[in-house]
């Protein structure tokens, strides 16, 4: 024996040009491809030799006669299997195992020590460092055999329940795609509608989400809130506050198109669209599973982003952290623009204007860390307003 591996398998005839192969030798060169591969590693010849023969009738056989033989035969051709003799010069069996299993490519394969006679902690640390089972020398045909089928077979059905995990994993995946893209479109098609009707462009949605977003990045990144804000509830809060003004769409054209000021008996009515969005996005949270996180939020800021943090606002007369804090976000987010913006009985004011304007309600108006927030990044703020400034409709 000298060290390399050898596969024990019935040989193709090779006195015939292959052309020639009858379709029976077809077939065994097929069987003996789709045979469980098990790889046999003992520093004794008669071991190796022994073992291969018990073994070649039902599966192919790979042998190597020393541990780091057997890693480089099992690295480079994964076998479905090892049976591993413990005692052998240089590298032993506890240390074939460990490497094997440090190994992504080999960790999973089952590995059977087959030895003499060893005391209880021996065979513990066998365990220990990743070992399936013992097979004591002498060996008889039948033991063996009877325990290379019943590793063989759960290696078989643990790779099953994987490729199973992965799968469903995969079409988990699938379908949560399918549901994101569906209530980004859904969501898509519900803004289009209050815009339509509304004098605000697209573009008052994009900058408002983009300002919610940095607002809820910076606080998640300051240590702010961190029994609520997550990288994910962000991404959520920034998703849903296009919605902010859903309920316009339930308010007449004559107050929501009025080219001037509102009286106060129609601003009263215009107040209205903070409960109206909210009942359209309950009824909607409630068919879709009231665990919607996105619906969630968006309920959330469609009634309470015109609340005030002294307690003022509408439509609850919520104050403090009492308001949630998406709504608290998209406060700051909607008034910012809304000074920024032009309207048909306003001009818009310059940045540096605005922000005045925005630090006179700390503590009234605004939360005060969520303008700490807002003044760090008031900048991006502008570049933001700049980029996606509004357009002739």
């Amino acid at each position: 024996m000298d060290g390399s591996s050898v596969d024990v398998k019935t040989h193709l005839n090779h006195d015939q040009p292959s052309t020639c192969f009858t379709d029976a030798n077809a077939l065994m060169a097929l069987q003996q491809l789709e045979r469980p591969t098990i790889l046999v590693v003992d520093d004794t010849p008669a071991n190796l030799s022994l073992l291969g023969q018990m073994l070649k009738d039902d599966y192919r056989v790979k042998l190597a006669n020393h541990g780091q033989r057997a890693l480089d035969l099992a690295a480079a051709t994964p076998p479905d299997l090892i049976l591993c003799d413990v005692m052998m010069p240089g590298m032993n069996g506890f240390e074939v195992c460990q490497r094997l299993k440090r190994n992504p490519a080999t960790t999973r394969i089952p590995v059977i020590f087959v030895t003499a006679a060893l005391d209880v902690e021996e065979e513990k640390h066998g365990f220990e460092v990743g070992a399936v089972d013992y097979i004591h020398k002498p060996v008889t045909p039948l033991i063996v055999l009877a325990r290379v089928r019943a590793h063989l077979q759960i290696k078989r059905w643990q790779d099953f329940m994987e490729d199973q995990s992965a799968w469903l994993q995969q079409e988990v995946a699938r379908q949560v795609q399918q549901v994101v893209q569906l209530q980004s479109a859904t969501i898509h098609v519900m803004v289009s509608l209050a815009e339509f009707r509304d004098e605000e462009t697209g573009n008052h949605i994009r900058r408002t989400q983009e300002y919610v977003r940095l607002l809820g990045d910076w606080m998640l990144r300051h240590g702010f809130y961190p029994l609520v804000l997550t990288s994910a509830t962000v991404d959520q809060i920034a998703q849903a506050a296009p919605l902010h003004d859903i309920g316009k769409i339930a308010i007449p054209d004559h107050i929501l198109l009025k080219p001037a000021q509102l009286n106060s008996e129609e601003f009263e009515v215009m107040k209205t669209h903070a409960m109206q969005g909210f009942e359209i996005l309950e009824q909607a949270r409630h068919s879709m599973g009231e665990d919607n996180p996105l619906l969630f939020y968006a309920s959330q800021i469609t009634r309470h982003h015109h609340e005030r943090w002294d307690g003022s606002g509408y439509p609850d007369g919520l104050s403090g952290a009492a308001i949630p804090l998406a709504a608290r976000l998209m406060a700051v987010a909607d008034v910012y623009d809304a000074i920024r913006s032009s309207r048909p009985y306003k001009r818009p004011f310059t940045h540096a204007a605005t922000i005045a304007l925005i630090e006179e309600g700390r503590g009234r108006h605004f939360d005060p860390d969520v303008l700490d927030a807002f003044f760090d990044l008031h900048e991006t703020f502008a570049s933001i307003a700049e980029q996606l400034a509004d357009t002739e409709r």
